[in-house]
């Protein structure tokens, strides 16, 4: 299961309410809880890098990192739309609402990557104006 290139590293995961407004930015906290029991449940460690408040209720977004043995492993498939059918606490009508949120993940990867670009490689361009004057008529 755990064949992956990154399987064993630490991951962020990015989870952003859809359109809907108030019901997605309240789906998108369902999740983030949702996420964050599940991480602590397994023993790994969870620390929230950017969270942004809905208006009314919920979130707009939120990164998690996640640190442990195989975290990326785990829940590299749960990226994707994530969709809730429910009667909306926030409509007086009671009427059922279908809210969307996104989750991304992905691993953390090692950055101490050294890049040699040949400059026999490179080809730069300078363009000047030809004219005097404006730009623009």
């Amino acid at each position: 299961m755990f064949s992956g290139e990154y399987d064993s590293a630490d991951c962020y995961l990015d989870i952003q309410a859809g359109s809907g407004g108030t019901e997605a930015q309240d789906w998108a906290s369902m999740l983030e809880r949702m996420y964050l029991r599940w991480a602590e449940s397994r023993g790994f460690k969870t620390e929230i890098i950017e969270e942004s408040e809905g208006e009314v209720a919920g979130i707009k977004s939120v990164t998690i990192k996640i640190s442990g043995d195989y975290a990326y492993g785990w829940l590299r498939t749960e990226t994707g739309v994530h969709r809730l059918v429910r009667k909306s606490p926030f409509d007086s009508g009671g009427r059922r609402h279908t809210s969307f949120s996104s989750a991304f993940v992905y691993p953390e990867v090692d950055d101490d990557i050294d890049i040699e670009i040949n400059p026999a490689d490179l080809r730069i361009d300078v363009y000047r104006r030809v004219r005097r004057g404006r730009s623009a008529r």
